[in-house]
């Protein structure tokens, strides 16, 4: 698989990957006490979570795009990272539009569409492990396992449903205009992850 993904794409993963952690960790940490411990717990958790959502979603739409035999890479977008960043930083709002997968080619509005949709759905495939071990770990509070399972449901709900707007580039437009009822139904779900993620797995209140 790695050679399927050059060192250009994988430095610009990297670097996308640890700059959206990044505006995370100042999200999490913005209501309380900073200090380098806490920081790095927060900068630990966000890489994992947000690594694994983020990194796994473009991943998704790279290799959709392979097996109708176009070649796709990610590329960064340097302006939106830092944009991404200081409104996290000044806002408290995480914009996390890091890059995008560009597919080289001609793929059809109905290849188009479901390299599209493979993003957002494999988010959504990464809430169950995730929310399955915040609930194994709830025991009253909230440990740094149970923290993890957590938040990596909150980013992997947010990230799929923020995808399926259908507006700009983002996934949820393609998909509309390939298939309106799997678009409605993707829309629906994403949008009831994310209610409860804000809600049933987040016992101190919205985090983001």
């Amino acid at each position: 698989m790695l050679e399927r993904i050059p060192l250009r794409e994988r430095k610009d993963l990297v670097i996308a990957w640890l700059a959206i952690a990044l505006a995370f960790t100042l999200i999490f940490i913005r209501f309380g006490k900073i200090d380098l411990g806490v920081f790095l717990i927060f900068f630990g958790i966000s890489l994992v979570t947000v690594g694994i959502g983020f990194v796994l979603h473009e991943m998704a739409h790279k290799f959709s795009a392979m097996r109708f035999g176009y070649w796709a890479e990610f590329r960064k977008d340097t302006q939106m990272l830092l944009i991404a960043v200081v409104l996290a930083a000044l806002a408290g709002i995480v914009f996390a539009a890091p890059g995008a997968t560009i597919i080289y080619g001609g793929p059809t509005r109905e290849q188009n569409g479901k390299i599209s949709v493979a993003g957002p759905m494999t988010n959504l495939l990464l809430c169950i492990p995730f929310g399955a071990i915040y609930l194994a770990e709830m025991n009253g509070t909230i440990d740094l396992i149970g923290s993890i399972g957590m938040v990596g449901f909150q980013v992997n709900a947010m990230i799929a449903f923020f995808n399926m707007l259908p507006v700009s580039v983002l996934d949820g437009k393609k998909v509309l205009s390939w298939n309106i009822p799997i678009f409605l139904v993707m829309f629906v779900v994403t949008l009831v992850a994310l209610y409860v993620s804000l809600t049933f797995f987040n016992p101190n209140g919205i985090i983001f």
